[in-house]
């Protein structure tokens, strides 16, 4: 028998309705005198690493039972989303500030995955926060048949975050949306038809985008967007070639490399892979290329450092125009520059963008070049609710506030540290097979060992994720086989933090080892 430590089940009898403590914290309800059965629980206090303090009071929660919201959800949802808890035992969230969320059972989780890279600046900032109020009390929505300044000081502070030319934008309400128009504009910029993207991508859920995405758990029986040809992802780890100095990252892969310095074979063979494809599977002209700087569903997937200079150089040998996807990457989130493309020293035609544009506001917008945006005048777009006045305020408050708090300079410092700690317990566990990224974009890839290079299987990684979420940490998964932990956090979160998660992360992994 022993004290209440951390509950499993959210609530233990015995308590008179009171919450049961955060493992974490480890507070233990000395006054009530309750015990529960030792079945009931899986860390004790000493078991755990102290979670780093936070001063914010979350509201207690006092609304709709768990057993309720699930029944909604089953009944009322989206059949897909009632399916999609993410864990065995779901994470019922109630409320979040900056790099916390918190349950209704007051438990608090680091967030290191923000909404799926969304909430970039932290949930519910103060500064955007009050941005959102103001706006509110002044004007929601206006159609932009009427001129609004919102639009415009958005607009304009935007295209200044984005080198010449690409300085015409249009705003939408997310990433699928945006991707889908610019399939469209490339088609009409270039009057071809075939756009070419990676295997392992993904670029929205729309019937249009899904052509693009290369993920069969995205895809659907059905007819989806002619002309989307998918060509090798020069995936340097788990690709059939990869050495020790091909990606712009802190962590190299472990594979062997005896490339001279300034040459790439690997990057040689996948430009040769892309070769084939134009050769192959497209006509001589083609529309254009979508690529992420770095793959986000696809598990933080790097490229050799000149593969998209060569790819762009053979893409526009061909008529195509360029399409960097910056849903997940930009807004400073790699770190060493604002858009995820800049590390690859190359200019897109075109920049999608959504997701942490607005901190979670749904939110997303096209970037291109005026000659583009000419072309795309033969008929009459509108967009109704895309760069409505609260979007605009939202967004802007956004871009201020990434200068404001040092948000970029913090992604690569603090994300640089949380991948060399991540390092270290790679080269601790066998099965742990690759540790990448740039800034707080990261992916850690899961093996059943080094040698074969071969994915953990989903039970494995669920028992895993399972376990971090129990312990306090919220984070993604990814990876065409579900292989890949995906850590994509608000990018204020510390150095403080980060030790708190290593150690969670690598107790999580000795727990699998030991029970295997």
């Amino acid at each position: 028998m022993y004290k209440v430590v951390s509950c499993l089940s959210g609530r233990c009898a015995g308590l008179t309705g009171q919450s049961c403590c955060s493992p974490a914290v480890a507070k233990i309800h000395l006054g009530s005198g309750a015990v529960c059965q030792k079945s009931a629980f899986k860390y004790r206090p000493a078991d755990l690493p102290e979670m780093p303090s936070c001063t914010f009071k979350p509201d207690e929660y006092t609304g709709m039972s768990k057993e309720r919201m699930m029944e909604i959800r089953k009944q009322n949802c989206n059949p897909v989303t009632s399916k999609i808890t993410y864990y065995k035992k779901p994470v019922f969230i109630h409320q979040g500030y900056m790099q916390w969320l918190w349950d209704v059972d007051g438990k608090r989780y680091l967030d290191l995955f923000a909404g799926v890279a969304t909430v970039s600046l932290g949930h519910c900032h103060p500064k955007l926060t009050a941005t959102t109020q103001r706006q509110l009390e002044r004007l929601w929505h206006t159609t932009n048949i009427y001129v609004h300044p919102n639009l415009h000081e958005y607009c304009e502070k935007l295209a200044s975050h984005l080198p010449d030319p690409l300085k015409v934008i249009y705003l939408t309400n997310s990433g699928s949306e945006a991707n889908d128009l610019a399939i469209l504009m490339s088609r009409l910029h270039t009057g071809n038809f075939d756009i070419i993207t990676f295997r392992g991508s993904y670029h929205g859920g729309t019937q249009q985008t899904m052509g693009l995405t290369s993920n069969s758990s995205y895809k659907y029986p059905v007819a989806t967007s002619a002309g989307c040809t998918n060509t090798m992802c020069p995936d340097v780890f788990r690709g059939p070639w990869g050495g020790s100095h091909c990606r712009d990252s802190p962590v190299q892969t472990i594979r062997e490399c005896s490339c001279a310095q300034g040459h790439c074979m690997a990057n040689e063979q996948y430009i040769g892979q892309l070769r084939e494809t134009f050769a192959t599977s497209v006509p001589s002209r083609i529309a254009g290329f979508f690529a992420e700087p770095i793959q986000g569903m696809g598990g933080a997937v790097q490229y050799p450092k000149n593969y998209l200079k060569e790819a762009y150089k053979l893409v526009r040998e061909r008529g195509g125009v360029c399409i960097a996807d910056e849903v997940q990457t930009g807004f400073g989130r790699t770190g060493s520059h604002f858009w995820g493309f800049q590390g690859y020293d190359v200019l897109p035609d075109m920049v999608t963008m959504a997701k942490g544009i607005g901190n979670g506001f749904p939110m997303g917008a096209v970037v291109t070049t005026p000659e583009i945006a000419a072309s795309f005048g033969k008929a009459f777009h509108f967009n109704t609710f895309g760069g409505s006045p609260l979007a605009c305020a939202v967004a802007s408050s956004v871009l201020d506030t990434i200068k404001e708090d040092g948000t970029q300079q913090n992604s690569l410092n603090v994300g640089t540290y949380l991948m060399t700690q991540l390092a270290k317990l790679r080269d601790k566990y066998d099965i742990i097979g690759d540790v990448r990224g740039k800034g707080l974009q990261i992916g850690v890839e899961m093996v059943k060992d080094k040698a074969s290079r071969a994915p953990l299987p989903p039970e494995a990684m669920s028992e895993i994720f399972e376990d971090i979420k129990d312990m306090g940490v919220l984070i993604g998964k990814g990876g065409v086989y579900g292989q890949t932990f995906r850590i994509q956090p608000p990018m204020c979160i510390t150095k403080k933090d980060v030790d708190f998660f290593v150690a969670i992360f690598d107790k999580a992994i000795h727990n699998y080892m030991d029970g295997k």
